[in-house]
């Protein structure tokens, strides 16, 4: 059931976005399967990874070497592995075909033999939207865990949910793994001190599904290698906030990556001539990051500061590009008739039969698209 709310709070339940979650990936609406003619990549806002490669991305593939990875012959994909590495503050790095890839590759290679389990936010990725991968792939139980402030698990949250090794009955924790950001929100680095601390001192490994922590960076501040060193492993994305056509990678120490290595090929990515796709991830990293992805965190605030002035709920505080909706209270009804309405003005968003909805600015949306955006919803709110 969903948490009623008065129309007095800025913010309403996170539990609603959870709602939303399953809504989006367990059931979208005929809405969200529309098929445009044209991709007017500029008024999309489903989400960041509907991004299209620039000229300028299309001219580093061309520059790009041509060896085969898998013999470790392509030097623009060790090129980028090696980047990152030393910008995270990790040994070696792995570049993978994306984000599922990479979370349940650096899992697996956390584990030795059963029986084992993992503990996570019962909303990360890894767990709730890449279809069962962790129990399929690594075999491993999971204690999903629901915070109790609705923002992020806590060091008290994993501390009572720890299963010890003294009972043959259950599977023993061996991974904590973690997100940020998660559903557009921060990870606070205090809290994630406390937990990487406490792994580390219970002989526990402790993994970070980085897909867009390059916009926690870029909106906090905090370097790539202050949040490297609290983990034994990351994931980190190119292809969402950044823009790149495709790709992920793995960053962790040289006997993990090797390991990491030989599991990839078993998961059958394997790449050949991986340098045109990893020299366009380079070029995006290092143009995006981190200025674009601060634009794009300042345009989703003033959309969601936009949208809550036509008597829309915001649901969560907008940390950095993402701004989840509440249609409920409005005329609009279900967020199809908002997304039908918005089509009909180029603009597109996913749909659903609820009221609710996430909506994703990336680098490619400029202000006249939030602009026309929040002038439509006007004129049915």
């Amino acid at each position: 059931m969903l948490r009623r709310v008065t129309k007095n709070y800025r913010f309403i339940s996170y539990d609603i976005s959870c709602y939303y979650s399953y809504r989006y990936y367990h059931n979208p609406s005929t809405s969200s399967k529309q098929r445009f003619n044209d991709h007017d990549v500029e008024y999309d806002f489903r989400s960041d990874t509907v991004t299209t490669p620039t000229q300028q991305i299309f001219e580093a593939m061309v520059k790009a070497s041509k060896g085969d990875d898998v013999y470790g012959e392509d030097k623009s994909t060790n090129d980028l592995e090696s980047y990152v590495a030393k910008l995270t503050g990790h040994e070696a790095a792995l570049f993978t075909l994306s984000g599922t890839m990479a979370n349940q590759v650096a899992l697996l290679s956390h584990f030795s033999y059963p029986p084992y389990s993992i503990i996570c936010d019962h909303r990360s990725h890894s767990y709730a939207n890449e279809a069962g991968g962790i129990s399929f792939h690594s075999r491993a139980s999971v204690t999903p865990l629901i915070p109790i402030n609705k923002m992020h698990i806590t060091l008290s949250e994993i501390q009572s949910s720890i299963i010890p090794d003294t009972n043959i009955h259950y599977a023993p924790t061996r991974v904590i793994t973690l997100e940020n950001t998660l559903r557009g929100l921060i990870f606070p680095i205090k809290e994630l001190y406390k937990i990487s601390e406490f792994a580390r001192n219970r002989g526990l490994k402790i993994h970070l599904d980085g897909a867009r922590l390059w916009n926690a960076s870029a909106e906090t501040g905090i370097e790539m290698k202050q949040y490297g060193k609290l983990f034994d492993s990351m994931n980190l994305c190119f292809s969402k906030g950044l823009g790149a056509p495709i790709g992920s990678i793995i960053v962790g120490n040289m006997e993990f990556i090797k390991r990491a290595r030989h599991l990839r090929k078993l998961f059958g990515g394997g790449w050949r001539q991986s340098g045109l796709l990893a020299a366009a991830a380079k070029f995006a990293l290092e143009t995006n990051y981190p200025n674009r992805l601060k634009e794009t965190h300042i345009l989703a605030r003033e959309l969601a500061f936009g949208l809550s002035k036509l008597g829309i709920r915001i649901v969560n505080p907008v940390h950095t590009n993402m701004v989840f909706i509440d249609t409920s209270g409005t005329k609009i009804g279900s967020t199809d008739a908002l997304a039908e309405k918005l089509r009909e003005n180029g603009i597109k968003i996913v749909g659903n039969a609820s009221t609710l909805t996430r909506l994703v600015v990336h680098y490619q949306i400029e202000k006249k698209a939030v602009e026309r955006f929040i002038n439509v919803v006007s004129e049915i709110c």
